[in-house]
């Protein structure tokens, strides 16, 4: 049988058993770096330890490691461990079938410019260790334990300071809900209202498809309401029946751009006051207006029929998985409630991210990144003005991404099958699309200008003009 070995040193696993006579550790070794199994850098157990591990001579191991270091799979030297080398990578067979460009990682792909992504490279390392230690050496024992499934007392008061200062939210800490992300908020608000029989949620159409299959996800119906230059028409919504919530992004449309119209907002207020019907405010990129101060959240004219939906994910980092809910009082006993087996967020994240709250080292590092895309976004619509034709850019005044509308001058297909071939990710706007026009929509892409790292900017801007149909430009 396969042997799994401890001792004083490391830990490994290799399947290979001592007792098969012509089976060979070098084999088992190798076969493991093949398979990824034993990753490039990983530390191997000193000879003398995984000999005793394995109950067989050092000798044995040593001619193993020395074998695989001469074959490239291993690499040492005098006085430091043994490490697993890294291996070049191999072509593929000419048989091989490559995975479907829609079905590849992000990661995969040379270039990324999709929507919605921050560059990550902005994320504020030695503040955020600093206020780990800051939060680390104010934090109690009980701090440490379960965490309340609303969210740690600190995070939620600061919140309330914060968006009341930055966003004009009415709100005080217990109306304050962290959750992981938006998508688990909008999950949990959706299974709230499919147990108290609602049928069906309204959207912008277009908006952003993975989070209507949030809300089908938990049983609830999806359907589309127009947007213009001026948000939602909300004489449309007025016009649907059985919707019991309406998910709307007011501050910055997504994908189009446009900032919901003030007679609009009076509307859908109005509108959610005599329905009941509760509005949903995704404020995914409210910290990032760039040609004006940024517009107040919806949630100020009607806390009792409006639910804020904030996130960290632009600010800081996707991965801190980081959210939070403003709800009217009486959504948040069935909002801790739908949180089930999964009970809080970590509870240090927490506490650092209130740190960085409440010490104003957050609103430096927005305003820092706020002058950052502000230039990157210049220089996307510069270039795009360069290119001509029938190109335009629309959604320009906020966010981390810019709609490029493609007239006649040619197809969003044509355009997509451009990005897959020189690697670029990007997001095509018909994907946005909720249901099948009654008349052409026009074709376009959606840029995530934020998302490459710094140094990659400039070159995924020049590839982007290539694919968009331009000349390369000398973009630095």
């Amino acid at each position: 049988m396969a042997i799994e070995w401890s001792s004083s040193g490391l830990d490994l696993h290799v399947d290979w058993d001592a007792g098969r006579r012509g089976q060979r550790l070098a084999d088992a070794i190798r076969n493991a770096v093949r398979d990824g199994r034993l990753a490039a850098g990983t530390r191997m157990p000193s000879t003398r330890a995984l000999a005793a591990d394995l109950g067989v001579a050092r000798g044995t191991v040593t001619r193993a490691y020395t074998e695989l270091s001469a074959e490239g799979y291993l690499r040492g030297r005098q006085g430091a461990p043994t490490v697993v080398a890294v291996l070049p990578v191999l072509s593929m067979p000419a048989t091989t079938t490559a995975p479907a460009p829609a079905g590849r990682p992000e990661a995969d792909w040379r270039w990324s410019m999709m929507p919605g992504r921050p560059d990550l490279s902005l994320f504020p390392r030695a503040a955020w260790l600093a206020a780990t230690r800051r939060a680390l050496a104010n934090a109690s024992a009980a701090d440490l334990n379960y965490g309340d499934p609303q969210g740690h007392p600190a995070l939620r008061v600061a919140l309330a300071e914060y968006l009341g200062r930055v966003r004009g939210v009415v709100t005080t800490p217990d109306q304050i809900v962290v959750c992981g992300g938006y998508s688990q908020a909008l999950g949990m608000l959706a299974t709230v209202l499919r147990a108290a029989g609602g049928r069906s949620v309204a959207f912008e159409n277009p908006s952003l498809r993975r989070f209507r299959q949030v809300v089908i996800d938990a049983g609830l119906d999806t359907v589309g309401v127009p947007v213009d230059e001026h948000g939602i028409q909300v004489d449309e919504l007025a016009e649907l029946a059985g919707h019991c919530a309406v998910v709307v992004t007011p501050a910055h449309q997504f994908p189009l751009g446009a900032t919901l119209h003030p007679h609009r907002r009076a509307a859908l207020v109005e509108l959610a006051r005599t329905t009941g019907t509760l509005v949903i405010e995704d404020d995914y990129d409210g910290e990032f207006r760039f040609d004006r101060q940024p517009v107040g959240a919806l949630q100020a004219m009607a806390p009792d029929q409006v639910v804020y939906a904030g996130t960290a994910s632009k600010t800081l980092a996707p991965g801190l998985r980081l959210s939070w809910l403003v709800l009217p009082q009486r959504l948040v006993e069935p909002v801790r409630a739908a949180r089930g087996g999964d009970r809080h967020n970590s509870v240090i994240e927490q506490l650092v991210m209130a740190e960085l709250l409440t010490s104003g080292v957050y609103d430096q590092h927005v305003r820092r990144c706020r002058t950052h895309y502000r230039r990157r976004r210049d220089r996307l619509v510069d270039r795009i003005t360069e290119l001509g034709g029938e190109l335009a850019a629309a959604g320009i005044a906020a966010g981390l991404q810019v709609v490029v509308l493609l007239g006649d001058r040619t197809t969003e297909a044509e355009v997509l099958a451009r990005a897959v071939r020189r690697s670029l990710l990007v997001m095509g706007l018909g994907a946005t699309w909720m249901d099948t026009p009654e008349r052409p929509r026009p074709g376009g892409i959606i840029v995530g200008y934020a998302a490459p790292p710094e140094h990659a900017f400039g070159p995924a801007l020049r590839v982007l003009a290539e694919v968009l149909g331009g000349p390369p430009a000398d973009i630095r």
